[in-house]
């Protein structure tokens, strides 16, 4: 747990280079062998409004976002206003001298006279990035890195600029305190859950991509369609969210390992093609990135409201698996759990992830892709016929083969149908199916990824979390337990099916449990009362579109400023 970190904000409006000034930055402090861990904070219009781009950094791993903040880069006159009393005791506000704002913690930059319009942000850069006491010759190959070298007149201005910021920094030193410096740091990645989530099913491998564009989830369509060519997958942009859902049926039902990607509106449209493929027991892969609602309500902010409909989605029961990775690195390794169990037990698998996810960096470690297992699709065809596409199994698993692939006829039906896929109004085969069909919940139950419990075996306060939030609820636990609190933690990154057997104990043995939620109705804790009968009587909820931090919590557990 990191003891010691630096909050950077940058703020400004869209338009201003204010996500190319943050990737600059982030990306050279990974590169300078720091931990970070980013939150954006943007409005649905193209130019214009507050947007920002927070940069929590330290010499250890860094798992959450934090409120109070010690250096703000104002881009406009309102960040100052609107940010300035998030500063710490020691903050500092850099910001263009330009502006007709003044106190004594400001540092007044002549952006204009270091850089020519759109490159003042390539300035902000340098002057920053002196003040962390980042090395320049770093700094630029990171924007030579970033921008290519296609244009030679940028690059050299962009160099230029970078080199004037440096030098007026130089000379107009402050007493503010640089990051401690970092020896041979290690080679490391920086990567947010949606290019995470596009490497994952990759790796599982993924063959068709369909989607509708709905933010916060567009973003991974976009990184598979940057591999797309090279890794042999078609991303195919749909009309609407039904057309791509049943795209990825299609190609599912083909042999193409298929996924789609979405936030809550437009799952709603995928919610029939996804009994489809529960009835035709076709394989598919389903991202759900969180954001407030109902309807549009708050498109590029934060929520955990969808569990309770990802659960429920689709007419009829049918098994499934939703998976709700805390991390970067979980939001790759569950992918590719969720494509294993999906070709596994042919049914529709749900991965459930946020905003706040989608968009964070992080500073990752290489993925050992070395030891990865394949993940297979179809299965070798019978010697003997005829072929029972759906036939009755103990496990509720069917010999599943790929049309076209050998000389058995394979059908798909819509309708409740016979061993061999054709349709059937026989009540009997009807029973027989569901039941059939449901078998597969218990085999996929006894794979469930188990909670994580960590801190005090006996604790006196046991926090409950599920998806995003666990990094602000562990912080959260080792403030406490540093006042000498009891405190534990227990984390899903499952939330369904749940295994009772699990994690029952951790909450029967807690003085006190608090469930931690990015929602309004506590929908975990429901789940959890539902599945075993155990009530989460206080409740950590939060609901206004911006992550958990340690801060919040701790305000609404009244543990002052631990």
């Amino acid at each position: 747990m990191p003891e010691s970190t630096m909050n950077i904000l940058i703020g400004g409006e869209a338009g201003q280079g204010l996500v190319t000034l943050g990737q600059l930055l982030a990306k050279s402090l990974v590169r300078s062998g720091y931990f970070i861990a980013v939150t954006q904070g943007y409005q649905s219009r193209i130019r214009g409004g507050h947007n920002t781009f927070a940069i929590r950094v330290g010499l250890d791993e860094v798992i959450a976002p934090l409120e109070s903040l010690d250096l703000l880069v104002a881009l406009d006159e309102d960040t100052a206003t609107l940010h300035q009393r998030e500063l710490s005791a020691d903050g500092l506000v850099v910001i263009d001298r330009a502006f007709d704002v003044d106190a004594d913690s400001f540092l007044k930059v002549p952006f204009k006279e270091l850089a020519h319009g759109r490159f003042s942000n390539i300035a902000a850069l340098g002057v920053v990035g002196s003040l962390l006491g980042l090395d320049d010759a770093l700094m630029a190959k990171t924007l030579d890195d970033f921008f290519g070298k296609k244009k030679a007149h940028l690059a050299a201005e962009n160099r230029r600029a970078l080199k004037a910021a440096v030098e007026w920094t130089a000379a107009h030193s402050t007493a503010w305190c640089k990051l401690p410096a970092v020896s041979n740091p290690a080679r490391r990645f920086m990567m947010n859950g949606n290019e995470a989530i596009a490497l994952g099913a990759i790796s599982a491998g993924l063959k068709f991509y369909a989607f509708y564009p709905m933010t916060p989830s567009t973003s991974v369509s976009v990184n598979l369609a940057t591999h797309a060519k090279r890794m042999g997958l078609v991303v195919e942009q749909a009309e609407d969210e039904i057309a791509a859902i049943n795209m990825a049926i299609g190609a599912s039902f083909a042999g193409a390992p298929s996924m789609v990607g979405t936030s809550g509106g437009g799952f709603a449209l995928m919610v029939e093609g996804i009994s489809l493929a529960a009835m035709t027991e076709t394989p598919v892969v389903v991202v759900v990135a969180q954001r407030p609602g109902p309807a549009t309500g708050l498109p590029t902010r934060t929520e955990q409201a969808d569990l309770e409909l990802v659960l429920y989605a689709g007419h009829g029961e049918f098994p499934r698996a939703i998976f709700a990775p805390a991390t970067v690195e979980e939001c790759f390794h569950l992918t590719r759990k969720a494509f294993e169990l999906a070709e596994r037990f042919q049914t529709p698998i749900f991965l459930l992830t946020d905003q706040f996810l989608a968009d964070s960096y992080r500073t990752v470690r290489p993925f050992d892709v070395e030891n990865l297992s394949p993940v297979h699709v179809g299965a070798h065809a019978p010697e003997s016929s005829p072929y029972l596409r759906f036939a009755i199994t103990e496990s509720g698993i069917s010999l599943r083969l790929l049309p076209g692939m050998s000389e058995h006829l394979v059908v798909a039906d819509s309708d409740e149908h016979t061993e061999d896929g054709h349709i059937t109004e026989d009540l009997s085969i009807r029973t027989q199916m569901v039941e059939k069909r449901l078998r597969k919940e218990g085999w996929i139950g006894s794979l469930v990824v188990p909670p994580e419990m960590q801190g005090d075996e006996v604790p006196d306060l046991l926090l409950v979390s599920w998806g995003s939030s666990k990094g602000a609820v562990e912080e959260t636990a080792w403030r406490l337990r540093s006042a000498k609190q009891r405190v534990a933690t227990l984390h899903f990154s499952q939330v369904w099916p749940l295994r009772p057997e699990e994690f029952m104990r951790h909450l029967e043995s807690a003085r006190q449990v608090v469930s931690v939620e990015g929602n309004a109705l506590g929908q975990l804790s429901r789940l959890i009362r539902r599945e075993t009968g155990f009530e989460i009587k206080k409740q950590v909820l939060r609901y206004d579109g911006l992550p958990l931090t340690p801060e919040s919590i701790l305000r609404e557990l009244n543990y002052g400023n631990h």
